[in-house]
């Protein structure tokens, strides 16, 4: 047992029976409530055999529910990554009126359900919506179509990449870009020698986050894609058609996907904790800097 020092009371945690009750609490409820789900997962899928979980997963439903959460992803995420880069470059290296507004909108799509989101885009590209009549008019589908998934997944996912990057720009400061815009970089320059080193971290920690979010959206796809088999179910949506339709062993073999997707996002997201995601290198943004300066002829 850890004795207190002398003329001070002890801190919350010294008594050895504390610590471990403590940690045998946690351990209990990650064993119920994260490895439990994950290995019924796995048991579920293979419970009629590997022969029918390969049939599972190429029944041309699955895969085309895999290939459009792909196809959705390699949309949405590129986009908000730029919408975060972008967001968090103006918030951070800019003076403006509405910054406190901008970043509140920034973080709206958090405190807003997904079901709510989806219900909104109902009403502004919906038949009887806001420009429901004019779409119509041009023949443009946006609902119960791959162009709603992916506003939608937008939506719930845009702020993942810049949540990321503000906090850690705002601890550099603007001292590198204001030294680099003085040598006489462009914007461009500047952004990519400067800027982008210092952020590569945690930038690709948000992307793996908004990647991760954008695969396992439910709420507000559901909403806006119709839940049409085979041509609008995004995996998610398919994994509840599948057990409502009785196949506990397909949906549970379509979910391991998913599962798989969640054991790969823990990791890199582990690998780029280790790589120093999220901090600041200060020599190598020196160096960054030294590098554009421009070369004089003797």
């Amino acid at each position: 047992m850890v004795h207190a020092r002398k003329g001070k009371p002890p801190r919350v945690g010294d008594n050895i029976v504390f610590r471990r009750s403590l940690l045998g609490i946690v351990l209990v409820l990650v064993a119920l409530m994260i490895v439990a789900p994950l290995v019924v997962i796995a048991v579920e899928a293979f419970s009629r055999g590997a022969v029918y979980f390969a049939e599972s997963i190429a029944d041309p439903d699955t895969r085309h529910a895999i290939l459009l959460t792909v196809i959705t992803a390699l949309i949405a995420v590129p986009i908000n990554t730029a919408f975060g880069v972008a967001a968090a470059w103006a918030i951070t290296k800019h003076d403006f009126r509405g910054k406190r507004l901008l970043t509140v909108i920034i973080e709206l799509p958090f405190s807003v359900s997904p079901i709510v989101a989806g219900v909104a885009y109902l009403f502004v590209y919906g038949l009887q919506g806001l420009f429901g009549p004019v779409l119509q008019s041009m023949e443009i589908k946006i609902l119960f179509a791959l162009p709603g998934i992916v506003l939608a997944s937008m939506f719930v996912t845009a702020p993942f990449v810049a949540r990321e990057l503000i906090p850690l720009m705002q601890a550099q400061g603007r001292d590198l870009e204001e030294a680099a815009t003085s040598l006489g970089a462009s914007g461009w320059r500047t952004f990519f020698s400067v800027t982008l080193p210092n952020i590569k971290w945690a930038l690709l920690y948000g992307v793996v986050l908004c990647n991760s979010r954008v695969m396992g959206e439910f709420g507000a796809v559901s909403v806006v894609s119709g839940n049409i088999r085979g041509q609008t179910n995004t995996l998610p949506l398919h994994i509840e058609l599948l057990y409502h339709d009785y196949n506990a062993a397909g949906s549970f073999a379509a979910a391991s996907i998913l599962a798989c997707l969640a054991i790969v996002t823990l990791v890199v997201k582990v690998a780029l904790e280790r790589q120093g995601a999220g901090r600041v290198q200060r020599p190598a943004a020196l160096a960054g800097a030294d590098s554009i300066i421009p070369e004089t002829k003797p």
